[in-house]
């Protein structure tokens, strides 16, 4: 019970909190809004960090920050500031440089584990930061306030629903998801539902910004909830796998009922892109 509360109020004050950052501080394209996802890629990027060392793939603190942050503040440097869009790939390219020259300026001893240190590198370079810079990008659409808005309903009510109908209906249906047993059949079809009647609402609340050239805005909009709600479920998921692998329950204990920041960015850092790119081909 006092998890419950703990998850229910995270989620009505969280959700509020974060849908009033849009709305009302789009300031140098949603600068604060840029901020938070580099803050969460560092915070993510360091719990990693920790699921990582439990297999013995072992990277630093002050590289993991660095390399967590490089993604999402490089582009936040384009979308807010006006820098040029190539810093992106630069600063990622730099990244990529520091990990590969600077493990053969510290393999010392002879059996040094280079490949372990290497991978674990590039894995908190791109997971999550990588991801959550596409949150970054959508700050580049005319309608970005409401586009990102959408796709915060879409990933968040999709994390709500299929908690609250795996808890109601899940009971039996439980132990089809290896990474995560306790994820149901029921939670799945529920958080997806949620996903796709939020991409269905969208045309019509914001024809402005979802008004499709090459189909009815509806399916549109379903092709839209659908694609990014998998991405979400799935992003959730892998977390699951990763945590499991290294006997981890939780990635860590900042978030009331949640646990860490890599589990309430988990579903967002995957959708990100998904969303990114469908709404450009499909809006």
């Amino acid at each position: 019970m006092k998890k419950l509360f703990k998850r229910l109020l995270v989620f009505f004050i969280g959700l509020p909190a974060l849908l009033a950052l849009v709305i009302f501080f789009p300031q140098y394209n949603h600068l604060l809004l840029n901020l938070g996802a580099i803050i969460f890629s560092v915070l993510g990027a360091v719990e990693f960090r920790k699921i990582l060392a439990r297999k013995n793939l072992l990277i630093s603190l002050p590289e993991a920050i660095i390399l967590g942050a490089i993604s999402p503040a490089a582009w936040t440097l384009v979308v807010s500031f006006g820098a040029n869009s190539h810093i992106s790939s630069g600063a990622f390219i730099l990244g990529a440089l520091w990990i590969l020259v600077s493990r053969i300026v510290k393999c010392r001893e002879k059996y040094d584990p280079f490949i372990g240190r290497t991978a674990a590198g590039f894995a908190v370079m791109i997971y999550p930061g990588l991801f959550l810079a596409w949150i970054v990008r959508m700050a580049l659409f005319p309608e970005a306030e409401t586009v990102i808005l959408i796709y915060l309903l879409i990933v968040i009510l999709n994390d709500a629903l299929a908690w609250a109908v795996g808890g109601l209906l899940g009971k039996n249906n439980r132990g089809y998801f290896a990474a995560s047993p306790n994820k149901s059949i029921a939670g799945f079809i529920g958080g997806l539902a949620a996903s796709l009647l939020t991409g269905i609402a969208a045309p019509f609340f914001y024809p402005a910004a979802f008004t499709s050239a090459s189909m009815a805005p509806v399916v549109a909009g379903a092709l839209l909830g659908l694609g990014a709600g998998i991405a979400a479920t799935l992003g959730d998921l892998s977390e699951s796998a990763l945590k499991r692998s290294a006997d981890m329950k939780d990635s860590g204990t900042l978030i009331l009922g949640r646990g860490g920041a890599l589990d309430s960015i988990d579903s967002l850092a995957l959708a990100a892109p998904v969303y990114y790119i469908l709404y450009q081909i499909l809006f």
